[in-house]
Formats: structure tokens, C-alpha cells, sequence
């Protein structure tokens, strides 16, 4: 991890956005794929235009389900992302119900990330918990049920809440975790050296609008 270029195959180019447009999206494409990351995460109505962009490259699709609050039904949000899966999307990126946890109704929680891995079972589920909203003892349980209901990742933020990843979320993540699933810091990745934290940490993936500027030793600008 001395190399920064090392960097490349954690990050997942991202580009949420409500304003983003086609050329921003061919951009982020365009970048993703000299550098070599391991994907690009945009919101669905951008699923084709992304495949397009990276048909001759090995850069994955990444898109996102009941985005960014996570405040639909578990049978929008499987719907949303079956769609999305039938669309070509490589990985999903989804919210959980953020409402539920904080209300203590682990059952509803549980049951929606159950939904949408059985509509995602072909492809990369992440399953975003935003640790910013949550105690400590909430991260925990909201971890646990997402290995329970057989994700693929764990993620911490979606960038649109009022804090991203911590260096303590990642730990506490992997204590729990024990390396059956994979674990993606999202938001507060400023810094290659931020970034070589993380995975120290235990982080396998790097979510980031400034992939570009960390695997160059750059520090990152304002954004995700």
C-alpha cells in the first residue's frame, strides 16, 4: 500500500448527484476506466449511458436502491433494484430503513435487506447502514443483520448524510464482520493517506468522488 496507484482497485467512482449530468457521467466513466477502478457508482437513470461507456473496460457498474434516504417500502426497494439488475447493473448499492433502526424494528430492517438480496442475488449487494445516524450499539445490530440476510458488504455512508466514514466505524465493522463480508468507507476519504487508514482498518472498498486525485497523492476536493 506504499504505492498509491495501489489505490485503483478499492475505489468505486462515484457520481450521486441530483445535477449530474450525461457528459459528467462520461467523464467519471472515462476516468474510472484509465485508471483502473474497480467501478463506477451512479444513480440508475445513468445504468446504460455508464455500460456503454465502459464496454471495452473491466470496470464494474455500481448503482443505488432507496437512495438516499432509505425510506421505501422493502417492496420498492427490491423492485428498484431487480430493475436496475435487469438493466446490466454489476453491484447495489442499497439504504436501509435508517427510521426503522432508530425505532428499534430490527424485524422490518432485516426483511427489507432480505428483499432486495433475493432481487439482487446475481450481482454485488452493499448494504449502506449510515453510521452517522446511529449509536454504536445500532451499528453493531445493523451489521449483524446485514450478514444475516447474506450481503455482500457492509457500507457506511451514503455522502448525503451529516457525516461519512470514521476510522472507529471501520474497526468496529471488522470486529464484527471477521472478514465474511466485505466493508466500503464511503464519504471522509480526503487523503491517500486517509485512504491506506481505512484499508488498514479493514475497508475493502473505497467509495469516493475524488478517486482521481487519491490515487495521484492528491489531496481530495469538496464532495463525497
Amino acid at each position: 500500500m506504499n504505492d498509491p496507484l495501489n489505490l485503483a482497485d478499492y475505489i468505486d467512482h462515484t457520481l450521486l448527484k441530483a445535477a449530474a449530468t450525461p457528459s459528467d457521467i462520461r467523464k467519471l466513466c472515462e476516468e474510472a476506466a484509465e485508471h483502473g477502478f474497480k467501478a463506477v457508482c451512479i444513480n440508475p437513470g445513468y445504468i446504460q449511458l455508464a455500460l456503454e461507456c465502459l464496454s471495452e473496460s473491466e470496470v464494474k457498474v455500481a448503482t443505488v436502491a432507496g437512495f438516499p434516504l432509505g425510506a421505501l417500502t422493502p417492496e420498492q426497494k427490491a423492485r428498484e433494484a431487480a430493475l436496475s439488475v435487469e438493466m446490466g447493473a454489476d453491484e447495489v448499492d442499497m439504504v436501509i430503513n435508517i427510521g426503522a433502526a432508530k425505532a428499534g424494528d430490527w424485524d422490518l430492517v432485516l426483511r427489507d435487506i432480505q428483499a432486495v438480496r433475493e432481487a439482487t442475488e446475481d450481482v454485488i449487494l452493499k448494504v449502506i447502514i449510515e453510521t452517522c445516524y446511529l449509536t454504536e450499539a445500532e451499528k453493531i445490530r445493523a451489521t449483524e443483520l446485514v450478514l444475516e440476510a447474506g450481503a455482500d458488504f457492509v457500507k457506511t455512508s451514503t455522502g448525503f448524510g451529516s457525516g461519512g466514514a470514521t476510522l472507529e466505524d471501520i474497526q468496529l465493522m471488522a470486529k464484527i464482520t471477521q472478514g465474511k463480508i466485505g466493508i466500503k468507507a464511503a464519504g471522509g476519504v480526503k487523503t491517500p493517506q486517509d485512504a491506506q487508514r481505512f484499508i488498514e482498518a479493514g475497508a475493502t472498498r473505497l467509495g469516493t468522488s475524488s478517486g482521481v486525485a487519491l490515487v495521484q497523492g492528491e489531496k481530495a476536493g469538496e464532495g463525497y
